[in-house]
């Protein structure tokens, strides 16, 4: 009797599975599609407005970097080096000082309001930041820097990343978008496989030591993590489209800054919400893409959309902090 119930269970199960993926398909088509549409739709005006200025200034950017050019002639790889590596390093630290001296002195102290785990790192400890920042500037050294370099030849392969002509800027903007979305599903499916138990305590877990993340150790990780989640996937998209270096240096700078935004513990006014990414080192099994599409897909993101966290994670426009316009619920009096 207990068999028969069991297998007419197992079977009464396999409509609900089958109906259940289709379900799941419908509303990915109808993202993509809807996404689509909304492209299509907004491309040819936006385009045009921004192309106007681009018109206007292109001849400058055009004369400087024929200069450029003409300065390392014969030196291509060592501008490629510079544009690259030095220009997006040099992003990186600049915001993450301004970020730093908040951190570690509370200073400016009406920045703090913005602080997402409010009595976390106020301030941040000395001893575990300095070994941070050691290992960040190894990940930047002796990994980063290499494969980057190795990168160049192959660039060369797709088409010469330092030709004369620049990228259009309709060009230049299916680029940024065609990078973001490979970035999406190799940083999403390379972020949650360190997430299994294999490789969670001996690679990712290390990322992970911080539980109220601060901006300089969004490179803070295990040299195997660095190469596999950090630098391939904003790598693949410049050597998949054979990018011109303007591209390669614009969309390196922009990751670099984004994925500190993302690790900051602050949600500043006018910057994209870091509530996303905050929520995943706060409770580690929730949030791991940069987008969330691919969240929202797996239905890794059902415990965060149940959240103040979730109603914060928009662009703030004010300058009244989301957690005091969208203050925590009150625990009810035992």
């Amino acid at each position: 009797m207990m068999k028969g119930e069991a297998g007419r269970m197992q079977h009464s199960d396999k409509p609900k599975q089958e109906g259940h993926i289709w379900g799941s398909m419908k509303r990915t088509a109808f993202i993509l599609g809807s996404g689509l549409l909304l492209l299509v739709a907004f491309w040819n005006s936006v385009t045009w407005h921004l192309q106007r200025f681009w018109g206007a200034s292109g001849y400058f950017w055009q004369a400087q970097w024929e200069r450029l050019l003409s300065t390392f002639e014969g030196k291509e790889w060592a501008l490629y080096i510079i544009g690259a590596t030095q220009v997006p390093v040099l992003f990186f630290w600049a915001f993450n000082g301004l970020l730093l001296v908040v951190d570690t002195t509370g200073k400016p102290n009406f920045i703090s309001r913005y602080r997402i785990q409010v009595g976390k790192n106020e301030p941040v400890d000395a001893e575990k930041l300095r070994q941070s920042v050691r290992t960040v500037l190894f990940n930047q050294c002796v990994i980063s820097l290499p494969m980057l370099v190795f990168l160049y030849p192959i660039l060369k392969l797709r088409g010469d990343p330092c030709r004369r002509e620049l990228p259009t800027f309709h060009w230049f903007l299916l680029e940024l978008a065609i990078f973001t979305l490979i970035e999406e599903v190799l940083f999403y499916y390379s972020h949650r496989l360190l997430h299994h138990p294999a490789f969670y305590k001996k690679i990712h877990k290390k990322h992970h030591e911080w539980t109220a993340p601060i901006g300089v150790i969004s490179l803070y990780a295990h040299p195997i993590e660095h190469v596999v989640s950090n630098m391939l996937p904003v790598m693949v998209g410049p050597l998949i489209m054979g990018s011109h270096l303007s591209s390669i240096t614009t969309w390196f700078s922009l990751a670099l800054i984004t994925t500190t935004i993302s690790h900051c513990g602050y949600h500043l006014p006018f910057l994209p919400s870091p509530e996303f990414h905050d929520y995943h080192h706060l409770k580690f099994n929730q949030c791991y893409g940069v987008l969330g599409v691919l969240d929202h897909l797996h239905g890794t993101d059902t415990v965060f959309k149940q959240t103040k966290a979730y109603e914060r994670h928009i662009l703030l426009l004010g300058f009244t902090p989301l957690s005091e316009s969208i203050p925590d619920a009150l625990k009810k009096m035992e």
